[in-house]
């Protein structure tokens, strides 16, 4: 098969090859050479790490001041619910107030607790450093105040926890049917939306919980949103638990550029400057096909991508239609010496990968990509891939990433028209983040949630609680709000 010719947008294109000296001949006689010495082996150099920062003993003070900020565990998300303790002294207050500053940046759960695909990891923390520091200046509350993710999303989660710790502590909400009263629907939804008036047209109140809760705002009761609204509160103090310790796994500074995706809600946002500039409805990885959670940066976009289908699509899905049937429905069966064969949908218009793949490194093979099936960015469940990213505006996407070029800016579309399989190389690599955003706050301090479609909240929850429970002396019994199922 003809080689594609590939289109390099870089700097190293541009470099011309580096001469080769030639070599000068050997001389006539060999020199004579010294005796080979035996080789000697050193031993291996031994590191030893510094000792840790020393403590300085807290002050009275201090101690009262270290003993209540402990008791805040669960305003923070790192347990449902707090006991009652004595307090702490020497070595075990310090030791405790250790372990809390590292829960709050770095997050309650050891990454070697994590799942495998949750492949966005924090950054290594000691906090004896800052601890010391904040004992010998007495600057105890500024250190405190800076451990936490410097995050209006992570500040949102934890004003909203608190109110659904008091909703919780109050009883709770009651349980609607499809025969419930509208007296009674508004007030159920009032007790999470303080914007709810009593006179409110029934129908209004409605499509904004269905707008909250990422469902097709109708207006009617209908089963979904029944569903919804009876999620226990003990649920979504779990999701609110499990979000907030997702934000203490990002960086303290984010890429002022960068792509976002939420997998839960199937959308991504193009930040410029910080801000966000743009979004669209994306299609992520269906409950048996997780999207993993990681950050990367997208390096290049290949142009009229061929499909190199996975093997385990091709034995799940491809395969058991016949060779026959699959040459017919135009895919390509390829010998390769390690697997002997695979499958490739060639590019073109009804390729699964569309006109634009954006690629980056992660040990997932996944990426962002077109694709030709457009229906479902229409509905509001979007979580129907094998776990890549399908996107709906892929071309302004594109465009975004290359306009610094001016030999690509404008030109996406006119590469496509080409129809060759072409990979460009972005003037700049753009971050991106796969993120796992199921509880968020809007601007007036009411939640919104999404389905946990994958389960990792209750099962993060859960997590959090268990290691709380290990190391943390202010942790109170498990409650029953995280199982698995």
């Amino acid at each position: 098969m003809k080689r594609p010719k590939l289109i390099r947008f870089s700097v190293l294109s541009l470099l011309g090859a580096v001469a080769v000296p030639v070599l000068a001949q050997p001389p006539a006689v060999a020199p004579t050479l010294p005796a080979p010495q035996p080789q000697v082996i050193l031993p291996p150099t031994v590191v030893t790490p510094p000792p840790p920062v020393p403590l300085p003993q807290p002050t009275a003070a201090q101690e009262r001041w270290l003993n209540d900020w402990l008791k805040g565990g669960t305003q923070q998300g790192l347990m449902a619910r707090s006991k009652a303790t004595a307090d702490l002294k020497g070595d075990a207050l310090l030791s405790a107030a250790l372990d809390r500053a590292r829960a709050l940046s770095t997050g309650r759960v050891d990454t070697a607790d994590f799942l495998e695909i949750w492949a966005l990891r924090p950054a290594p923390f000691d906090p004896r450093p800052g601890l010391a520091k904040a004992l010998s200046e007495d600057r105890l509350p500024q250190w405190a105040l800076n451990l936490t993710p410097p995050y209006s999303g992570y500040d949102g989660l934890r004003k909203g926890l608190a109110n659904y710790e008091r909703i919780r502590d109050t009883g709770g909400w009651p349980t609607l049917t499809a025969q419930s009263s509208p007296d009674a629907v508004r007030a159920r939804i009032a007790i999470e939306d303080k914007s709810v008036t009593p006179g409110e047209k029934l129908v209004d109140v409605l499509q904004r919980a269905q707008r909250r809760y990422g469902l097709n705002p109708t207006g009617l009761l209908d089963t979904r949103t029944l569903k919804e609204l009876n999620v226990p509160v003990d649920d979504r103090i779990a999701a609110i638990m499990a979000n907030m310790e997702r934000w203490r796994w990002m960086p303290r500074e984010l890429p002022v550029n960068r792509v976002q995706v939420n997998i839960a809600a199937a959308v991504l946002t193009v930040f410029e400057g910080d801000q966000p500039v743009t979004s669209m409805r994306a299609v992520t990885g269906s409950p048996d096909n997780a999207t993993p959670m990681l950050t990367s940066s997208i390096h290049s976009i290949v142009v009229n991508p061929p499909w190199n289908v996975p093997a385990s699509i091709a034995k799940r899905e491809l395969w058991p239609k016949g060779r026959t049937a699959l040459i017919r429905q135009g895919y390509k069966i390829v010998g390769t010496p390690q697997t002997g064969e695979r499958i490739v949908q060639p590019a073109g218009p009804g390729s699964a990968l569309g006109r634009l793949k954006f690629d980056f490194n992660n040990p997932f093979a996944v990426y962002l990509h077109d694709t030709p099936s457009r229906a479902k960015f229409s509905s509001y469940d979007r979580l129907a891939s094998h776990g890549c990213i399908r996107l709906e505006k892929p071309v302004p996407l594109a465009e975004l990433m290359v306009a610094s070029n001016p030999d690509l800016a404008g030109q996406i579309q006119s590469l496509i028209d080409t129809g060759k399989t072409q990979r460009v190389s972005l003037p700049k690599q753009v971050a991106v983040y796969l993120l796992y955003w199921t509880a968020f706050a809007s601007n007036n301090g009411t939640m919104s949630f999404r389905s946990d479609p994958y389960g990792w909240d209750k099962l993060l929850a859960a997590k959090i609680e268990a290691s709380s429970r290990r190391v943390d002396p202010t942790a109170a019994p498990a409650a029953s709000i995280a199982s698995k199922d």
